[in-house]
């Protein structure tokens, strides 16, 4: 095996910033709509709207794990390339090993959500159907 070099985690920063903006992204548009459901479960009362809220709930939870495995691989990165820096070559790669793991999890959940999101987004459009056979 080769040994891990400075620019070998430095290469991950990118990619985690990046997909972190996409989960900060995703956040802030789960929280705006629940809050828009909120306010309309408020006044209605309507069953189908406590259900969303509950579902965005599970999403919103899952945002928040997809972003915590995100940053703690990014800061198993920074000090990957520390361990690098003071010649700590075997400590450093147990710990970019972990990083990646890390960076795995948030994937994972990421194809978890997206899964979530697209059966919420079916009943919506099966709903919509509904309405037009009428």
């Amino acid at each position: 095996m080769e040994a891990l070099t400075l620019t070998t985690p430095a290469l991950l920063f990118s990619a985690i910033s990046l997909i972190m903006l996409a989960y900060t992204n995703r956040f802030l548009a789960y929280a705006a709509v629940i809050r828009n459901l909120s306010e309309k479960y408020r006044e209605t009362q309507i069953e189908s709207l406590k259900r969303q809220i509950n579902n965005l709930r599970l999403r919103l939870n899952l945002t928040r794990y997809m972003q915590v495995f995100g940053i703690s691989s990014l800061l198993l990165c920074v000090l990957t390339m520390f361990l690098i820096y003071i010649e700590q070559q075997v400590f450093a790669v147990w710990i970019f090993g972990l990083a990646l793991i890390l960076l795995i999890m948030s994937l994972a959940l990421l194809i978890w959500e997206i899964q979530i999101s697209v059966r919420a987004l079916g009943h919506h459009l099966e709903d919509m159907e509904g309405l037009f056979k009428k």
